[in-house]
């Protein structure tokens, strides 16, 4: 694409590779979800792992349907989430400097390491314990029957908070690196921190303790991990000064 004399590019110019780069992620999410839908049985019995013999029905005709192509387009996004990244960073990057295209990929590839974790440790430890304690409930009278439609939301949101959750450590980084948080303040606030925990930890979990020790417990670990990032960034902040004192 042609550029200005000054090396920037044409307002009409940019949003047409804008629109090309669109173009090229919305095309790559449709055919890994297309690829998913064709593949739905295996992807779903992930998912459905961790419920064991219960079989999942559904109420209406399009319920079963409907609740593939959910679960195709979510799988299709984490799939296709490589290429739509690097279409955005591609053309974002042109206008970034040498130390924020690193800031950038280094915050990029941090929440993706850490949303990772979360989702593997909800599937294979909370979710488990999430569905026995719902499990404990059936009886004679009441047999456990799970909606396709309504376990396959459930399960995604499930994960997708505890991926969400595991971003502690890079969110406080982040603004600690700007100045907004501090190892003071944060080491000074553990109890207020602790007690938030609790109470996320009381929503996101049912109401039986083991389940909301093993996601305080993780949390604890993380807030700390975040005081020690924000320790990190705090000396580089100093010394930057520092040398700029000089």
């Amino acid at each position: 694409m042609s550029k200005n004399k000054d090396g920037t590019m044409p307002i009409l110019e940019h949003l047409a590779e804008l629109r090309l780069r669109l173009l090229i992620a919305a095309g790559a999410l449709l055919v890994t979800a297309m690829f998913c839908f064709a593949h739905i049985e295996p992807i779903r019995g992930i998912l459905t792992g961790p419920l064991g013999s219960i079989t999942l029905i559904y109420l209406s005709p399009p319920e079963a349907f409907m609740a593939n192509i959910r679960l195709a387009l979510f799988s299709g996004l984490i799939i296709s989430s490589p290429v739509i990244f690097y279409q955005l960073l591609a053309f974002a990057f042109p206008g970034l400097t040498r130390g924020e295209k690193f800031f950038v990929v280094s915050v990029l590839l941090g929440a993706a390491f850490l949303f990772s974790t979360g989702v593997v440790f909800a599937y294979y430890v909370v979710f488990p314990f999430t569905l026995r304690f719902f499990l404990q409930f059936a009886s004679e009278q009441v047999e456990p029957l799970f909606a396709v439609s309504d376990y396959i939301s459930f399960a995604i949101s499930f994960h997708v908070a505890f991926g969400v959750v595991f971003q502690l450590p890079l969110l406080t980084w982040a603004l600690g690196k700007i100045g907004l948080l501090s190892t003071a303040f944060l080491r000074r606030h553990r109890k207020i921190a602790l007690l938030i925990m609790l109470i996320l930890s009381s929503v996101i979990t049912p109401p039986d303790i083991i389940s909301q020790v093993i996601l305080v417990l993780p949390l604890l670990l993380l807030y700390e991990i975040g005081i020690i990032m924000v320790m990190i960034s705090e000396k580089k902040r100093l010394k930057m000064l520092a040398e700029e004192e000089q």
